[in-house]
């Protein structure tokens, strides 16, 4: 382990270097985040799941800079350009800009005017022009590098090769660089102008045709539209600094006296800022942008994402579940509590009169059959008309849910979809998704592609290897919070399992196929090619309900039995006593049972958990209903207050399910009677909200809605 990388993290992240180190190691042994911030408390000191992440990004990063390093000095070793002094610069570098920026010189490069220029054998010339030495006459002694054959055809070629070889001098001196790099951060603007109005799409980036900010003031959502503007051929982007501001940086690093040969190093000044620092720092500058504006659109989309798979599941209950629908019908499943299709039908309630009396006959007729606590509906097409439908039938003892749908179709379309349900077509599919996602929205979810949710912004023009990663985090990281029931789960949610993945987690459901319900977590070992490294990093997360071992419910991990075990026994009671008796917890002192590898951390784990084994974190499930007056966005006027449910949080505002299938936008200055800085900071998906309508255009398919107002 490089010690260095452990202070420089340690230093950045203000946490001590055994903790550190401690992850790392940790990391190194394929342990992963949850199974660190859970089960490992006392070798990083309790850290989170954030900072474990965070640790192990940076270390990543810089192994890459360390990669980078080794690569750029085998280059130069080979071709015998290395000295002490370029190795200690380079073994200095601290930052990949800068260890690019010394290597740039020796980097071998495709021929360029200054390469052209040396073959033309200028080189003593722009180094004696560049010296600026007094007295010096650069086009007297340009005479005599004079060539025909060379293509040096007069005094003005040999002294405009010369500066093309200062110029590039110029824009490859590292210490430049940086100084320059710092500018552009500072000062950069950003200008949009319009390239094409006449694009279909032109509309969409108006408030673009015109307009320039500071480069990294530009909130990440506007940058991200603006150069989706630019990929479309709408807006034409550049990024700019003060030409002179630049200019005179360069001036003061290059320019030694007032003489004939200043006055060259000048013009090759110039010429090194329009034609290769500027282009080179708009580069880097575009690159560094958009990698912050991914950076907070990743942020923005995981934090979404996390507030809906945590969404407060309805349980386990039998149900109807409805995927609504006005020329084809609406598809009608009735599932049992474990989400299991019992039976289908399609009816159309919006038809004939004949039709609606047949689909009420049906519905009822299902709801007798199967005894349903609930019903649940998309809230797509037809779905609020669905629901008046449903609620008309006066269905005794049964609740009526909305359900949002998005990415419903995605999965029922999907491979995952045809292997569970071969025989059935794609709306059938949809109406169990709608159905099993009010039960159980993570289970359900973690069978789509996040992107495919609803949440994200931008999604498909971020830096698509980062955003799988923050989302994959994300999915992980609420799957092992939540917990995960080994005998009844989907090998999609057993795949975000911590330490087994897509591969183990069929080799789980196929144990269980072959040989039934396993019995208790031990019996999780028997599942072929999961070692012992695989069960340490999954068991904790895995429960078993009615295993023959009371702690195989809870979040205990086996590591940790025979802590519990020896509790019981010096209380005189058996481990099930334990779990159900707080009286007997409460007089256990835990400093008995400090060892080497258990501390206090793991052992107030292991008493929280003993009190509620298993406990789902998730809010208990409140029951929600739309305004019964508005089902499409014609019934909305200005003035309405309604409730709605936040369907997704941007930078710029949230948006509001209404039930007029069409959300409404909270502009971020419309989220509270105080400064907004996040929208995060007031709003969350899937939270409940009660709206105030403040405009409302029909043909454009535009709400505008404010929380502020409606308090």
């Amino acid at each position: 382990m490089n010690n260095t990388h452990v202070k420089k993290i340690a230093d950045e992240l203000k946490l001590k270097p055994t903790q550190v180190a401690a992850t790392v190691e940790l990391l190194d042994d394929d342990a992963t985040v949850p199974f660190i911030a859970r089960y490992r408390k006392e070798a990083t000191g309790s850290l989170d799941e954030v900072q474990i992440t965070t640790i192990r990004d940076r270390i990543g990063q810089l192994r890459e800079l360390d990669k980078r390093r080794e690569a750029i000095l085998k280059s130069l070793t080979e071709r015998e350009l290395l000295t002490e002094e370029l190795e200690a610069k380079i073994n200095a570098a601290e930052t990949m800009a800068e260890l690019e920026d010394i290597y740039l010189p020796y980097k071998p490069k495709r021929r360029t005017r200054a390469t052209i220029a040396r073959e033309k054998g200028l080189e003593p010339l722009a180094e004696l022009i560049f010296a600026q030495e007094d007295g010096v006459d650069p086009l007297a002694e340009s005479q005599a590098y004079i060539n025909e054959e060379k293509g040096v055809a007069d005094e003005e070629a040999a002294l405009a090769g010369s500066r093309d070889i200062i110029a590039e001098w110029v824009s490859e001196d590292a210490e430049v660089r940086s100084r320059m790099r710092e500018m552009y951060v500072s000062n950069a603007i950003i200008t949009s102008t319009v390239s094409d109005k006449e694009h279909e799409n032109a509309y969409k980036y108006e408030d673009y045709y015109e307009w320039d900010e500071p480069l990294f003031e530009s909130a990440s959502h506007r940058l991200l539209a603006m150069r989706r503007g630019e990929s479309e051929g709408i807006l034409r982007l550049s990024i700019d600094v003060s030409h002179d501001e630049a200019i005179g940086l360069l001036q003061h690093s290059f320019l030694d006296g007032d003489n004939a040969c200043s006055e060259q190093v000048n013009l090759a000044i110039g010429d090194s800022f329009k034609r290769l620092l500027a282009p080179s720092m708009e580069t880097e500058m575009r690159t560094e942008s958009k990698k912050e504006a991914d950076i907070e659109a990743i942020r923005v989309f995981a934090a979404n994402l996390r507030e809906l798979l945590m969404t407060s599941p309805l349980g386990r209950k039998d149900m109807i579940a409805i995927d609504p629908g006005f020329r084809t019908g609406c598809k009608v499943v009735a599932l049992d509590s474990q989400g299991k299709l019992l039976e289908n039908l399609t009816i159309f309630p919006f038809g004939s009169d004949h039709q609606k009396q047949s689909a009420e006959s049906d519905i009822k007729a299902l709801a007798r059959k199967y005894k349903p606590k609930v019903i649940a509906i998309g809230n797509g097409t037809a779905g609020r008309e669905s629901e008046t439908f449903i609620r008309s039938l006066e269905l005794s003892g049964v609740d009526v849910e909305m359900v949002n749908e998005a990415g419903a179709s995605v999965y029922s379309a999907s491979e995952v979809a045809r292997e569970e349900f071969p025989n059935h077509d794609v709306t059938v599919r949809g109406a169990v998704s709608i159905g099993r996602r009010l039960m159980d929205p993570l289970a359900e979810l973690v069978k789509i592609d996040p992107k495919a949710i609803g949440v994200g912004q931008y999604q498909h023009d971020v830096d698509q290897i980062m955003l799988k990663q923050g989302l994959d985090d994300t999915v992980i990281s609420c799957v092992n919070s939540v917990g995960v029931e080994l005998n009844t789960a989907s090998k999609q949610l057993l795949t975000y399992v911590s330490g087994l993945g897509p591969s183990l987690a069929q080799k789980i459901i196929d144990h269980r196929n072959e040989n039934g319900p396993f019995k208790n977590r031990v019996a999780l070992k028997k599942v072929a090619r999961l070692g012992p490294k695989a069960f340490e990093q999954a068991a904790g997360f895995l429960r078993i309900s009615d295993s023959n071992n009371p702690l195989d419910k809870s979040a205990v991990h086996p590591e940790s039995y025979h802590v519990v075990e020896k509790m019981a026994k010096d209380s005189g009671c058996t481990v099930a006593d334990l779990m159900a008796d707080a009286e007997i917890r409460r007089k256990i002192h835990l400093d008995k049972y400090v060892t080497d590898k258990v501390g206090l951390p793991t052992l107030e784990d292991i008493i929280t958990e003993l009190a509620k084994p298993g406990r789902d974190p998730r809010a208990v499930y409140v029951p929600f209903k739309f305004e019964d007056s508005v089902h499409e966005i014609g019934d909305l006027s200005p003035g309405m207050i309604l409730p709605g449910i936040v369907t997704n949080v941007t930078n710029f505002g949230a948006f509001v399910d209404v039930g007029v299938h069409q959300d409404g936008l909270v502009h971020i200055s419309q989220l509270a009677n105080r400064f907004v800085k996040s929208p995060t900071d007031v709003v969350k998906v899937h939270q409940r909200v009660r709206v105030k309508v403040l405009t409302v255009e029909v043909e454009r398919k535009r709400i505008a809605l404010s929380m502020k107002e409606a308090e």
